[in-house]
Formats: C-alpha cells, structure tokens, sequence
C-alpha cells in the first residue's frame, strides 16, 4: 500500500479522517499509527503499529501510556464554542 492511501502513516490529514469513524472510550477516540523503533510516531510505513488517543476536547493526542505527543488547535472540535 503507498503513503498516501494508508491513513496510519502519521500526518494531520490522516489523523482527522481517523478521527471520523474511530472507536471512543472514556472521551478519547482510539486511533492506530506506525512507530519508529523508539516508539515515537512516525510519518512513514513501518513495521510496527501503535494505539494513540485523540481527545477531542482539547486536540490533544497521547500515546498508549497517555504521554502527550502533540497538541493542535486544529483537533479541538470543540474549539470556538460559546464564543459570541
């Protein structure tokens, strides 16, 4: 499968369209990403996937140990709201 059509290769387009139809426990929409050997996310094929957690709430995404590993405004779905 190439880069671009495996939606586990880490980028924010990837991520958002996971974020669509992704399972949610506990308030945090469970996403899969390939890994680098150290563990940390990583923007190309590999052969190791890992579970992330998105909370939607904040656009917070954090690894399977709830470390955060990136914070954008972009995944706040929330962001904005109650704002006049």
């Amino acid at each position: 499968m190439s880069k671009e059509l495996d939606f586990h290769v880490y980028n924010p387009d990837n991520l958002l369209l996971q974020s669509e139809k992704a399972e949610v426990y506990l308030g945090y929409k469970i996403l899969k990403f390939y890994v680098n050997e150290a563990g940390a996310i990583a923007t190309e094929i590999t052969p190791q996937l890992a579970t992330f957690f998105l909370s939607p709430s904040g656009g917070t995404l954090r690894d399977s140990e709830l470390n955060i590993v990136l914070y954008s405004a972009k995944f706040d779905k929330f962001k904005g709201l109650g704002r006049l």
